[in-house]
């Protein structure tokens, strides 16, 4: 029997199916993730549009969800969500800065977008210890009440789903290998491994 992750795989209904077709059509085959998710690919999509309509509030741009998702998935040991947004901010940004926000140093962040990288890590390792003086310092950085919610919503939303697909065993996708940078690939050295 065929499994993904820990469980055996779900032959795709109709919503699963267009996961399917979607990943195909962007990215050449079918991801682990969107395989995992064909027991609920309802709920992924509400998940998804619910980051959506998260960050478009507070029109957070591309590369503020790239550090956030990079910064908060390597903190929780998640190698599949770090590999991924990795080698997207890479693309738009530079390897080495993506490969920096994922061992934890953010000196090729500006000081705001470092603010941003600190706040995302202190949410994703104990958010019950976060303090007035934490989001004080996102204040100082220069980002207001609402924005500082939107970002702290989204890393939330990103962490239940990287935290569904660790728990149920999903590897990061063959196909990083090639298609991340060198320097995302070396600074990914948490979570489970590429699959074969």
């Amino acid at each position: 029997m065929s499994t993904v992750g820990f469980l055996a795989a779900q032959a795709p209904d109709a919503e699963a199916q267009r996961l399917f077709d979607d990943d195909v059509a962007e990215l050449g085959y079918v991801m682990n993730v969107s395989k995992l998710w064909a027991y609920q690919p309802a709920t992924l999509n509400h998940l998804f549009d619910l980051m959506g309509e998260t960050h478009a509030i507070e029109d957070l741009s591309f590369r503020q969800r790239g550090i956030l998702v990079t910064a908060c998935a390597s903190t929780l040991g998640d190698a599949y969500c770090s590999l991924a947004w990795g080698a997207k901010l890479a693309s738009r940004s530079d390897a080495e800065t993506a490969a920096g926000i994922l061992r934890g140093d953010d000196d090729r962040l500006s000081p705001e977008e470092q603010a941003m990288a600190q706040w995302a890590r202190k949410v994703a390792r104990d958010p019950n210890h976060t303090s007035a003086a934490d989001v004080q310092a996102l204040c100082d950085a220069g980002y207001s009440d609402a924005q500082i919610f939107a970002m702290t919503a989204y890393v939330a939303l990103r962490l239940a789903f990287s935290t569904i697909n660790d728990a149920l065993g999903a590897r990061p996708d063959s196909a990083f290998r090639t298609s991340a940078p060198g320097a995302v690939l070396d600074a990914v050295s948490y979570g489970r491994p590429i699959d074969e």
